[in-house]
Parts: C-alpha cells; sequence; structure tokens
C-alpha cells in the first residue's frame, strides 16, 4: 500500500518525509516538486514567515537516474528559520484556536507547551505538499490531473466555473488568491487588505477537482475502503481546516432526491451522467465523473487584537500573546489540498491496477478504460 510519514518540527533542523509503495520507472523531477513548494508560500495574505524561509526539497533515496525505483522515497526540506531549543522562552499562555491547550494537557507540558506548538505548526504541510507532488507525478503519467483553486475568502465566493483544465490552471495562476475568476479575485485582495489594517483574519474554502478519473477507485465493502471517507480524512487532517464537502453535498441535503442524484444515461454505446452533483463518489468508489471536493477553512487565530486567555503558570487571566501570523492561508491550503488529494487518488489507483511498474499500471488502466467506453457497442 502507498504510505507516507513526516517527521520534524516548525524551528527545527529539518523536514523529513518517506513515501513507501511507490512504483518503479515514473519520472521524477526535483525542480517541478519546488515550483509546488513555492506555490504553498505564495497567495496573498501570507505573513513575514514565508520571507525567510526557501522551500528546496532533497530526495536523498527512492530515485535512480530521474526516476523513482521502487524503494522508499526519502525527502528533506531544510528550515531556514531554525531555532536552538535552549534559547527559546518558556510559552504558559495558550491561544485561543490552537492546539496550545488541549496539546499542554495531553503530553504534560503545562509549564512550557513549545513542543506543541513546533509539531502542531502548518509548517509540516511543506513536506505533504513535497510528497503530494510525487504523486501528482504518477497521476500524470496516468493522463490524471488534479487542481485545486480558491472558491471562497470571508463572505466573497466564486461563481462555479466549467473550464477546459488547461484554462482552469491557467487563471489560477494569473490570480494572486488563486482564484480561477478574475473579477472575485480583484474583490478577495481587497477584502484581505482591508483585515490587514483592522488587524483581524479570515478564513474561506478551496476546491479541489480530480479530472479523467477512471470509475472503480476505492470500495463500498469497509468503512476505510471507502474513497469519499479517505478524502474526507487526509482534508480535515490539513491545519485550520473545519468542514470537508463532496460534490454538492451541502446543498443536496436541502433539496429532494429527484433534485439531487445524477441520471444515468448512454451515448454512443458509453454511459454517461446527466449530471455531477455526487462530486464522482457514490457508495464510496469512484465512478468515473470528475471527483470534486471542498474544503472549509476558519480563520487564522493568531490576532493582532488578542483574545483572552491564562497564563497555566500562574492561573491569572491574560491576553493570548500574539506570534507573527498570516491574514489568511486558504490559497496556501488550497495548493496543500491539491496534494493530499493526489496522494489519496493514487493510493486508490494502485491498489486497483498494481503497484510495481508504472508501464503495468498504465497497461492495466488502458485495458480498463477501453472496456468501459464499449460496455453496450452497437
Amino acid at each position: 500500500m502507498l504510505k507516507y510519514f513526516t517527521a520534524g518540527d516548525s524551528h527545527g533542523a529539518a523536514l523529513m518525509g518517506i513515501l513507501e509503495g511507490f512504483p518503479a520507472h515514473v519520472p521524477i523531477s526535483e525542480n517541478r516538486i519546488n515550483q509546488i513548494l513555492a506555490r504553498r508560500q505564495g497567495g496573498y495574505g501570507r505573513g513575514v514567515r514565508m520571507q525567510m524561509e526557501y522551500d528546496q526539497v532533497r530526495l536523498i533515496s527512492g530515485i535512480w537516474r530521474g526516476k523513482s525505483s521502487g524503494a522508499p522515497i526519502g525527502l528533506l526540506i531544510h528550515n531556514k528559520s531554525m531555532h536552538d531549543a535552549a534559547s527559546v522562552p518558556p510559552r504558559t499562555v495558550p491561544r485561543p484556536g490552537h492546539a496550545d491547550l488541549a496539546g499542554a494537557w495531553k503530553y504534560g507540558f503545562e509549564d512550557d507547551f513549545n513542543p506543541i506548538i513546533e509539531r502542531a505548526s502548518a509548517r509540516e504541510t511543506a513536506m505533504r505538499v513535497a510528497i503530494g507532488a510525487i504523486c501528482q507525478m504518477l497521476l500524470a503519467e496516468c493522463q490524471i490531473e488534479v487542481v485545486g483553486h480558491v472558491r471562497q475568502i470571508g463572505s466573497i465566493q466564486a461563481p462555479k466555473l466549467n473550464l477546459p483544465t488547461d484554462e482552469l490552471r491557467r487563471l489560477i495562476m494569473q490570480s494572486p488568491v488563486y482564484c480561477a475568476d478574475p473579477i472575485t479575485s480583484e474583490r478577495m485582495v481587497q477584502l484581505v487588505d482591508n483585515a490587514q489594517k483592522t488587524g483581524d483574519t479570515l478564513g474561506g474554502s478551496f476546491e479541489v477537482i480530480t479530472f479523467n478519473t477512471p470509475p472503480g477507485l476505492g470500495s463500498h465493502v469497509h468503512y476505510e475502503s471507502r474513497l469519499d471517507a479517505r478524502l474526507a480524512l487526509h482534508l480535515m487532517s490539513i491545519p485550520s481546516v473545519k468542514a470537508v464537502e463532496i460534490g454538492e453535498g451541502v446543498k443536496g441535503s436541502q433539496q429532494p432526491g429527484s433534485q439531487m442524484h445524477d441520471a444515468i444515461l448512454v451515448d454512443s454505446g458509453t454511459v454517461v451522467r446527466g449530471s455531477n452533483r455526487a462530486g464522482g463518489i457514490e457508495g464510496g468508489i469512484s465512478n468515473g465523473q470528475p471527483i470534486v471536493v471542498r474544503a472549509y477553512l476558519k480563520p487564522i487565530p493568531t490576532l493582532r487584537q488578542p483574545l483572552p486567555s491564562v497564563d497555566l503558570a500562574t492561573g491569572v487571566r491574560t491576553p493570548a500573546p500574539y506570534i507573527r501570523s498570516d491574514v489568511m492561508v486558504v490559497p496556501a491550503a488550497a495548493v496543500v489540498g491539491e496534494a493530499v488529494v493526489a496522494f489519496v487518488i493514487a493510493q486508490a489507483l494502485l491498489e486497483k491496477f498494481g503497484s510495481d511498474t508504472l508501464p503495468e499500471i498504465q497497461e492495466h488502466l488502458k485495458f480498463y478504460r477501453n472496456k468501459m467506453k464499449n460496455r453496450f457497442p452497437s
């Protein structure tokens, strides 16, 4: 099974990752991984930390002459903003909205919860983006593409767009907030500017679409095999994400079934769907439609005008400390979301079509796609 592990702290020496179960002979570009890492650091509204780091990945194992070898892939991202633990003063005033208090209680760090801050930090997602970028390279070799973009910041929401993949990518890359609608993008930038002036923060939502996904990924037979459940797990693990939606899940909960479910039709011998409100997944299994997932982020909890807190060392009420912060991270989260979705889709793809070598996977997938296209030959 394809799986990964990460290690490292926000201000430690480095972030480390291991991607295991990845097939052999997949072309891997370190430069492409670094380009995607740069997108995670970008996006309007990011804070000073993104100016201090310059994420560059080192592939230290599992790659042979530019292609995966089938062995575990080892990854390393050095932290430029590295602190010696002995030089960091103890933190005893937890910040509302962070893992500070719950983590201090769980692991017994009431006298100094710096270890909680270091690992709970969203800095860890840099490694997940690097791992997801490698998975995207596998998917690209199978003509599957994963695209993440911003749908909403604060109260401003972009209209639903139905665009070719290349056009969608182009518009996202041109937007400072990674939103595919130019007019909405300008309004979002203005909203971020206003929040910056008032010392407030913003949340929002992003959408990830997987194009050209074959039917049959995932399974209905066990809860942990369901593709939608796996996507929800990985998306919910992104810091600040508080809700996940598959297809038109939220809107559909307010409608009768006749207006929610997707009709099954036949066109030139091929089974097609009249719509895609299910988001490409039914019964935990991909149905051949684009897989559409959305994640919703809370506003950044670190505020320049802090909320009340309590000093765990003294029990005295005190304002929460202000640590350098972004105004909002929705664009960066869209990049992280794209990465974790790519991992889940790659994992499910290898489960169905094999996981030893890329040529074998491509051969099995080609046969399967051709069979799906000719279910009712004329």
